[in-house]
């Protein structure tokens, strides 16, 4: 068994360093400069429209989302002085006073709205003397560093490794990236990080287990969080690309003699990539802002953890000032997917 684990793991480096990532790379950035004449050509509006509504549609949509979120939170029996240690009602009463929780409910949505429109997304509750907007600004890049390692390796192990898998179809190889890529996608985040941490951090003691004080902290935080993500585009990119494949054009291609290695990177991946690039616009907004699990196994001072943190202690401000953080950035991110789709392919209309 060891020999085929070699041969294969030999394969797929030759595969993605050799050759694949290079390709895919320029055959994308060409496809993009082609397509950016028909995109932003004279007296064609069609880009400008669409943004235009989109951003409006945005606006709604995380106008919704902080709606729907405030009068959710506010429903949720409790408060977030309750797990105060041996404080007096008066100061209780006097907190809330100080916060403004003592208002009726829809003065404190209209004030919050009003604040939350010019940037402000007030203090937080538990962490005196600290505004929302700090703390965002200070845990946010923490995560925006893993978060952004993380998608760079499932993309670049992803989509070269669901290539091959089409090209391999129904040999051992193709076998092999099946079974990892149902593995990370039924295994959750907690199993896979507790994996790391046991074999890795306590067993072998290979690498430390909590912190980002150096670049051996980002390994196993990067690989927890890259798994899923890694499996699931090689799943994408395999299903897309043997469908791509046995399209007429596909054929027509083989049937002039053009090189196998043109076929798939040339006029293939420009339409197998379509899926991937819907899915990593959310996945990207999502694993940027920090991983909820990942960051508190590993104790990673992000935005995920902090967020976790602030339900259980009921902080209202933090919850809402993440919730339309994350909200924002995962609109944003659908726009720009819409707009990379139209650059991968231009026979694609936005309407």
């Amino acid at each position: 068994m060891v020999p085929f684990f070699r041969l294969a793991y030999g394969e797929c480096r030759d595969f993605v360093i050799g050759w694949a990532l290079p390709v895919a790379g320029m055959v994308i950035i060409e496809s993009m400069q082609n397509s950016a004449f028909y995109l932003f050509k004279e007296g064609d509006f069609s880009m400008v429209k669409y943004v235009a509504k989109r951003i409006l549609l945005a606006i709604v949509t995380i106008w919704a989302v902080a709606t729907l979120t405030f009068f959710l939170m506010n429903m949720v029996p409790g408060g977030p002085f309750l797990s105060e240690k041996a404080i007096s009602p008066q100061a209780t009463a006097a907190l809330e006073a100080k916060y403004g929780l003592d208002k009726p409910l829809m003065q404190r949505y209209v004030t919050y709205m009003k604040d939350a429109l010019h940037g402000d997304f007030g203090d937080s509750l538990k962490q005196r003397g600290r505004t929302v907007m700090s703390i965002i600004a200070m845990k946010f890049p923490v995560s925006a560093r893993v978060g952004g390692i993380s998608v760079l390796v499932a993309l670049c192990l992803g989509v070269p490794l669901g290539c091959m898998a089409a090209l391999k179809r129904g040999k051992f190889l193709d076998s092999l990236i099946s079974v990892i890529s149902t593995c990370g996608i039924a295994v959750p985040s907690f199993v896979v990080c507790t994996l790391l941490m046991y074999v890795l951090g306590v067993n072998l003691k290979l690498l430390p287990t909590k912190g980002l004080s150096g670049w051996k902290n980002y390994i196993m935080p990067v690989i927890a969080l890259s798994f899923y993500p890694t499996a699931y585009i090689m799943r994408l990119m395999r299903s897309s690309m043997l469908d791509v494949l046995g399209q007429d054009y596909m054929r027509t291609a083989k049937a002039k003699g053009v090189a196998g290695f043109w076929i798939m990177f040339k006029h293939a991946l420009r339409n197998a990539i379509l899926p991937v690039v819907t899915y990593v616009g959310p996945m990207l907004a999502y694993t940027v802002t920090g991983s909820f699990v990942v960051e508190k196994i590993f104790v990673i001072p992000g935005l995920g953890g902090e967020f976790i943190g602030a339900i259980g202690g009921r902080d209202y401000t933090l919850i809402m000032g993440t919730t339309i953080f994350l909200a924002t950035l995962i609109v944003i991110m659908n726009v720009i997917v819409d707009i990379v789709y139209k650059l991968v392919d231009p026979r694609i209309k936005l309407k």
